[in-house]
């Protein structure tokens, strides 16, 4: 490897959505720096296999109405 071309590799903490914890090697902040994961194995649909639909601020019905007639003979 070329010297001082890589980024210093150092442990971490990373603390998942439920609060459990773990240590870790990263290029992630400074030595000792703690990573707060917002979306986890144990709470990410992809891996729960649990959707939820989220209608913020009534996207989805918005979405229906403008779309409602879309494809319909006259």
């Amino acid at each position: 490897m070329k010297k001082d071309i890589h980024p210093d590799y150092h442990d971490i903490t990373v603390v998942m959505t439920d609060g459990t914890e773990f240590k870790t090697r990263s290029t992630f902040g400074k030595p000792g720096d703690t990573l707060r994961l917002d979306i986890d194995p144990k709470s990410h649909p992809a891996w729960t296999g649990v959707h939820r639909m989220v209608d913020t601020g009534g996207q989805i019905a918005k979405f229906n109405k403008r779309f409602a007639n879309f494809g319909l003979k006259k």
